[in-house]
């Protein structure tokens, strides 16, 4: 099984009670396909007394299993706690996103996502440009537009 089918039979289940272990969730999901694997990650602090972080990841052999856990699951109780299930999201690497120690704008995915070079940046003015030419709209049109502090007609 490829990493990304692997992943879109994977469920992500949140507000896990700290009664719940491995086997209890293993448990709650099997009547919706067999289960693979379960995990539930432990907290980060090893000084913390929970037992968990109060989500986990169940694992279905079929994507198709992983569907009917969701639409059966989602918002359902365990242990007096309303679970939310859903599709599990692939893990970010440390060094992307919020909360990293990278700014956003030299991270390799942002910077593929958003790098404009010049020419590009010079295309985009030249069909603006035209755009507004078609339109009527002439740059004292802009500049007069630019002026208005206010919504509406002017006061007569």
């Amino acid at each position: 099984m490829t990493d990304a089918t692997r992943l879109k039979a994977t469920v992500y289940v949140g507000g896990l009670d700290n009664g719940v272990n491995e086997r209890v969730l293993t448990d709650a999901f099997l009547p919706f396909g067999e289960v693979v694997d379960v995990s539930i990650p432990k907290p980060e602090a090893p000084s913390s007394p929970d037992p968990h972080r109060g989500f986990g990841y169940v694992e279905f052999e079929t994507v198709e299993d992983a569907k009917e856990a969701i639409d059966n699951m989602d918002q359902s109780e365990l242990f007096g706690r309303v679970l939310k299930v859903a599709p599990a999201k692939p893990q970010k690497e440390g060094n992307e996103g919020l909360g990293s120690k990278v700014a956003v704008w030299e991270q390799e995915g942002w910077l593929a996502k958003n790098a404009v070079n010049e020419e590009d940046k010079s295309t985009a003015h030249a069909v603006e440009d035209d755009v507004n030419i078609e339109e009527g709209v002439t740059d004292s049109h802009k500049n007069n537009l630019m002026d208005l502090d206010l919504a509406g007609p002017l006061p007569e």
